[in-house]
């Protein structure tokens, strides 16, 4: 029984408020596990309450596009089944991780906004409200300045992994993207094999650079060389591939024997894990460098 949960790779130190309700996170999750129930659903509660807190870029806290809007992408995926969902550029709806789990349930595996909207109405989910005059005055404030530059620095999705009582695995995710990016961009977090994959054995979940992400698979690569090499060295050295290209990403993997890794390239990666035993939430882990001896 473990689960593990992020709140984004990024340069910004995160606030305490942040990593307390990442804390919430992992307790709601373990909450889930600790009744004996699945992988699955342990990873969307977690992800539910870092998308309902607005503290992180998920959900009520999704970043704004650079038209104003606020459109949100999220993906599960179940391991022992190898069901997914995955949903793109939902507007209007507070949780896309519940959006997704709505998909995996129907004949599709990938939907956009608009058929997407159609689920989520119709299974009740919870409306998102509009962005706040002050969010939209500060769009305004930093469309004046270098926009590019924010694909370089801030990386904030949300994501989980899990491993029930039964051996089961299961992994997600859920951003709002970059902020001020263009419509109709989409990075890695709704990509099966990029920003989130599971099997019967290993779940991962990423974060960072979505264009980089996308180009190594790395959800998918870390999967496949955890079997042969072990949970951190399989994550480490799949980030460094990130890094060559001259990405930054952070993940969280675990294996159904309970082994685990959570490493990032970037400054700092709020996360972390709870396991029956203890509960633990830290500003970063593993920091992953090129150079030998770089990380921690």
């Amino acid at each position: 029984m473990l689960i593990i949960a992020h709140g984004g790779a990024g340069t910004k130190r995160p606030a305490k408020k942040a990593l307390k309700k990442l804390r919430e996170s992992l307790e709601a999750g373990l909450r889930i596990l600790k009744g004996n129930g699945s992988a699955l659903q342990a990873v969307i509660e977690a992800i539910a309450v870092l998308e309902d807190s607005g503290l992180f870029n998920a959900g009520r806290g999704g970043n704004l596009q650079l038209d104003g809007k606020r459109r949100l992408d999220a993906s599960l995926m179940e391991g022992s089944t190898l069901r997914t969902g995955s949903v793109i550029g939902l507007q209007g709806f507070m949780n896309p991780v519940k959006a997704a789990e709505i998909i995996m349930s129907s004949p599709h595996r990938i939907m956009t906004n608009e058929g997407a909207a159609v689920l989520a109405r119709a299974h009740g989910l919870k409306r998102l409200p509009a962005p706040a005059p002050s969010e939209l005055e500060r769009l305004k404030r930093i469309k004046k300045g270098p926009v590019l530059d924010l694909y370089k620095k801030h990386f904030s999705t949300v994501g989980a992994v899990a491993l029930d009582m039964a051996g089961d695995v299961a992994a997600g995710s859920s951003t709002g993207g970059v902020l001020t990016m263009l419509p109709g961009r989409v990075g890695d977090t709704p990509i099966i094999g990029a920003g989130i994959y599971a099997d019967a054995d290993t779940a991962v979940s990423c974060t960072g650079k979505g264009e980089d992400i996308i180009r190594v698979a790395l959800a998918k690569e870390v999967s496949m060389e955890m079997g042969r090499k072990g949970a951190k060295r399989a994550g480490v050295e799949s980030l460094k591939k990130v890094l060559k290209l001259g990405g930054e990403a952070g993940l969280i993997a675990l294996d159904s024997s309970g082994r685990f890794v959570i490493a990032h390239t970037t400054d700092t990666m709020a996360s972390g894990y709870a396991d029956g035993k203890s509960i633990i939430v830290r500003e970063g882990f593993t920091r992953v460098g090129l150079t030998r001896g770089a990380y921690r």
